[in-house]
C-alpha cells in the first residue's frame, strides 16, 4: 500500500506468494527431513534438512526476482519508479487505540475472510472423505481421478488433492496426505518425521516425491485469505486470477522437469 506506483504495486502483489509463509514451512521442513534421510543416510540428517529448506528458500527469492523481471518486461512495462519509505515520527504509544486497531482492523478481518472460505472447504472436506461411492469414497475417487496428473508432476493424487483442498491454510496439506493414506474420515494428526516417512514409503514414495512435494509447496496459489485480500486490493478477478495461476504455473513446471530428471537418475 505505501508503494506510490501502481504497476509496482500489482507487481508486488503478484510475486508475493512466490516466496513461502508460515504455513508451507511444516512441509518444506518434513519433505526436507525425508529428502535427507532418503538420500544421505541418518547421520547429520537435520544439518541437511536445514540445507534444503535453506536452499529452496534461496530458490524462491531467485524465482521471485527472475518473475518481477519478465513481468516488467511483458504484462507490466512501464517507466521504473523510485521506492521511498519514511521513517515515522516517533511518539508514545496509546495502548487502546493500538489494541483496538489491532483486534479490529487486522486481525478480525482476516479472521473473517479465513472463515468465509473455510468453512465451505473444511465441509467439502469431510463429505468428500465421508460419502462412499461404489465402495469407495469421493476422496478416493478424486485422487485416483488425479492421479495421471500428479504422476506427471513426480506426485501423485493424493499430494494433488490434498494441496487443492487446503486452500483455507496450507497448514492442512500434511493432515490431509495423511488422511488420504490411511483412509480415515477425519483429519488426524501429523506424528513425528519417522512416523510419516515410513507411511509415505509404503505408499510409493521416493525422494524424488519428497522434493517435487516440496517445489509444489513453494510454488502453488495463494491459500484463500491471501486471495480474497488481493481481490480487495486490486478490485480486479483479472489479477487475483494471475496471483492464483503465475505460481501454480511454475510449479507444474519445475515438478514436471523434477520427475523427469529424477526418473533418469
Amino acid at each position: 500500500r505505501i508503494i506510490d506506483s501502481p504497476r509496482d504495486r500489482l507487481l508486488a502483489i503478484l510475486t508475493n506468494n512466490l516466496v513461502p509463509c508460515n504455513g508451507r514451512f511444516p512441509i518444506l521442513i518434513v519433505m526436507g527431513s525425508i529428502m535427507a534421510g532418503a538420500v544421505i543416510g541418518t547421520q547429520m540428517t537435520s544439518f541437511y534438512a536445514v540445507l534444503i529448506v535453506l536452499i529452496a528458500l534461496v530458490m524462491s527469492v531467485l524465482a521471485t526476482l527472475l518473475i518481477s523481471r519478465l513481468l516488467t518486461a511483458t504484462m507490466l512495462r512501464g517507466e521504473p519508479s523510485f521506492f521511498i519509505l519514511e521513517l515515522p515520527p516517533y511518539r508514545r504509544p496509546q495502548i487502546g487505540t493500538v489494541l483496538v486497531r489491532s483486534f479490529l482492523d487486522r486481525t478480525l478481518t482476516v479472521l473473517w475472510r479465513a472463515v468465509v472460505v473455510a468453512a465451505p472447504c473444511g465441509l467439502i472436506t469431510w463429505v468428500l472423505a465421508n460419502v462412499w461411492l461404489q465402495d469407495q469414497t469421493l476422496f478416493t475417487h478424486l485422487s485416483l481421478w488425479l492421479q495421471p496428473i500428479g504422476e506427471m508432476m513426480g506426485l501423485d493424487g493424493v499430494i494433488l488433492l490434498a494441496f487443492i483442498l487446503g486452500i483455507p491454510a496450507n497448514e492442512i496439506v500434511l493432515p490431509i496426505i495423511v488422511m488420504g493414506y490411511v483412509s480415515g474420515g477425519a483429519l488426524v494428526e501429523v506424528g513425528g518425521i519417522s512416523q510419516l516417512h515410513a507411511l509415505f514409503t509404503a505408499n510409493g514414495w521416493t525422494w524424488v516425491t519428497a522434493l517435487c512435494t516440496a517445489l509444489f509447496c513453494l510454488f502453488h496459489f495463494p491459500c484463500s485469505t491471501t486471495l480474497l485480500t488481493i481481490k480487495k486490493e486490486t478490485g480486479s478477478l483479472k489479477w487475483t486470477l494471475a496471483a492464483f495461476g503465475l505460481p501454480v504455473l511454475i510449479g507444474m513446471l519445475l515438478c514436471a522437469l523434477a520427475a523427469a530428471l529424477g526418473r533418469l537418475l
